[in-house]
Parts: C-alpha cells; sequence; structure tokens
C-alpha cells in the first residue's frame, strides 16, 4: 500500500497527476514489484470529465509502459455509483471477488474510450467486456486498486491471489489419549436428557469417539447449562453420561502465564505438531527466523543435554509457547491479560501485539 498528499492543487476536488503517479510507484516499490506484474487496475474511475483523464494519463505513464501484455482498467462506479468513503473497500471487494473466480468484470456503459486521454502512450485498455484473467499457474494473479480523496489525498493498493493451499495431511488413526465430550443446553432437566440420548446411541452402536467429540465442540451452540465428560472408550462415556450433574459456570477473569528458561524438555511439542497443524505452523513460522535444526534438538529424545544450552532452550521455549498459545486461540481461548516469567515475558508481549513476531525472535536470540 502507499498513500500520499496532492498538495499544492487549484481546488479540493481537483486531482493531481503527477501525485497520482508517485502513490503508484510507493505501492509497487513497497510490493517490491514491476508494473509489468500487475494485471489489471480498478480505477478510482467516477465517470467525469475532469478526474477520468488525469487517472487514465497516471495510469498510462506508470503501469502502461515496457509491457508486453496490456494493463486492463475498469472501475466499481460503473456498476453501483460513487459510495463516497466506502469507494476504495468497494474496489477491493471487487478485485478479490475477480480474482477468486478468474474473470475480469466488465466495466458498465462505455460506448468508446474518452478521446481526453492519448492511448497511444502506453499498453492500458479499458474492460468494456468481460475477460478470463490468465490462470494462476503461470504467476500469481496480481491488480492494483486506487482511491483518491477528495481533500487531495490518494492512496493505492497492490493485491495478490493466494494460490490453493494443499490439502493438509490427515493422519490415519487418530490421537491417543483421552478426549472431551461438550455437552450444553438451555436448562438443567434438557441437559440431562441430552446426556441420556447420547449415551444411549453410543451404547447401541460403533462410534468414534474422536468423531462425536469433534461434533460436539464444532457443530452444537454452546448454551449456559454445561456438563463435560472425558474418557478413551465408549464404556467410559456411557457411564459418564448417565452421571451428568449439569452446571452453570462462572466467568472470571482468565490469565495465561508464560513459564521461563527450566520448563524446556526432551520432545516438547512433537505430538502437538503431529497432531495439530495450526501448532505445526505457528511452530514453523517462529523456527525459521531462528537458527536451523532447532526443531531436531526440540523432537529429538538423544537430544537432551543440547537442548539445556540456553541459546537453544529460550529460543525453543518462546517458540513452543507461541505455537501452543496459538493452538488455543484456535479453540476459542480469549484470555483477559498475560503474563510471562523470563523469556515467557517475550511469549507475553509478542501474544499481546506489542512485539512483532521478527522483533520478539531477535530479542531472544
Amino acid at each position: 500500500t502507499a498513500v500520499n498528499q496532492d498538495g499544492a492543487s487549484n481546488g479540493l476536488t481537483a486531482p493531481n497527476g503527477p501525485s497520482q503517479q508517485r502513490v503508484i510507484r510507493d505501492a509497487l516499490t513497497n510490493a517490491q514489484l514491476t508494473p509489468a506484474d500487475i494485471d489489471l487496475v480498478e480505477a478510482h474511475g467516477t465517470g467525469t470529465k475532469l478526474g477520468d483523464p488525469i487517472e487514465a494519463q497516471a495510469l498510462i505513464a506508470t503501469y502502461g509502459q515496457d509491457r508486453e501484455q496490456p494493463l486492463w482498467m475498469g472501475s466499481l462506479k460503473s456498476n453501483i455509483g460513487h459510495t463516497q468513503a466506502a469507494a476504495g473497500v468497494a474496489g477491493i471487494i471487487k478485485t478479490v471477488m475477480a480474482m477468486r473466480h478468474g474473470i475480469m468484470p466488465k466495466t458498465l456503459h462505455i460506448d468508446e474510450p474518452t478521446p481526453e486521454v492519448d492511448w497511444s502512450a502506453g499498453a492500458v485498455e479499458l474492460l468494456a467486456e468481460a475477460r478470463d484473467w490468465p490462470g494462476a499457474d503461470e504467476r500469481p494473479r496480481r491488480a492494483g486498486v486506487s482511491s483518491f480523496g477528495v481533500s487531495g489525498t490518494n492512496a493505492h493498493i497492490i493485491l495478490e491471489h493466494t494460490p490453493t493451499a494443499p490439502e493438509p495431511d490427515v493422519p490415519e488413526a487418530p490421537p491417543a489419549g483421552p478426549v472431551p465430550w461438550i455437552l450444553s443446553a438451555h436448562t438443567e432437566p434438557a441437559l440431562r436428557e441430552s446426556a441420556g440420548r447420547l449415551a444411549a446411541l453410543v451404547e447401541g452402536g460403533e462410534v468414534s469417539v474422536h468423531d462425536v467429540a469433534h461434533s460436539l465442540i464444532a457443530t452444537r451452540a454452546v448454551l449456559p447449562h454445561r456438563a463435560v465428560v472425558v474418557g478413551e472408550t465408549r464404556e467410559e462415556f456411557v457411564t459418564a453420561l448417565r452421571a451428568v450433574r449439569p452446571t452453570r459456570p462462572r466467568r472470571g477473569p482468565l490469565a495465561v502465564m508464560f513459564t521461563g528458561q527450566g520448563s524446556q524438555r526432551p520432545g516438547m511439542g512433537r505430538q502437538l505438531y503431529e497432531h495439530f497443524p495450526v501448532f505445526a505452523q505457528a511452530l514453523d513460522e517462529v523456527l525459521a527466523l531462528t537458527t536451523p535444526g532447532l526443531r531436531e534438538v526440540m523432537f529429538d529424545p538423544d537430544q537432551a543435554e543440547t537442548l539445556q544450552r540456553t541459546d537453544h532452550a529460550q529460543v525453543a521455549l518462546f517458540a513452543f509457547e507461541t505455537a501452543l498459545y496459538r493452538l488455543w486461540e484456535s479453540w476459542g481461548l480469549q484470555p483477559d491479560m498475560v503474563c510471562g516469567h523470563s523469556v515467557g515475558e517475550i511469549t507475553a508481549a509478542h501474544i499481546t501485539g506489542t512485539l512483532t513476531l521478527p522483533d520478539a525472535v531477535h530479542l531472544v536470540t
């Protein structure tokens, strides 16, 4: 993104072409891209005789030079009019949807390009008709979105289409160990009745205790009267469900504390890494900024002595605590406060947004 200000001009509503060129070039610089990397621009394009030619000439001067394929240009205002303060974000929404569907949408009500613009000065063309967006296999789809304010503020954002994420590897066997079944209802009698129905269902057929646990937490509403039963086998769950006594939780302040050096242990995080993609992704994000090979040191029981070294232990603890918190966060944990001891203080500062991840890792190392 980039933002600038027109500066001196002949009025609040008069656009400034050189300033528009500068904001586009700044956005390209910030994105580390060249003009030829951009396929489409969602223009501010208000349809005015003064503003549109100035904007088109700025696009030709910046995006229209030294490129083999033309830059395609359109404006959402031809569809829904000028949404004033929401004009920029409306253009972003349109562009994201266009990337998603692989279509460059047509701009409505164009009979011929304005003669006020020298269209031969660069490779910029109007989207008078919808066009297929070239596939993202060759390179990511990229687009610019412009929004120019009445006060002379200019903004330009560059968007890049994300590639389709690969399907995560799902373990063939569910993780070992006990799992919770979470029940809730509007009243105590309803909760007891629900527990009884679930017990009868489980007792009468072959079910996966892990599938039931997932369905109860992911597909059911959370109501005021609740009960949790924990087990590993169908028999354990049937016994526990028949003994359910509902409780109405009282929500007090919730705090999370992150520990310091000394709590490191061989194999820390290995099972969580294997079974929970959220944990694995968060851990990898941290370790990518640290010394190569630290994950192996954490996971390998034979490297316990290496893990005890301060330069390994503190970074490993920060990585583990950050990943563990991200896993809790994905399950809906929202603490009221966080604190930490020693290296845990840095984790707490990162979790609250006080430190960015690169800054936190730099401080730990």
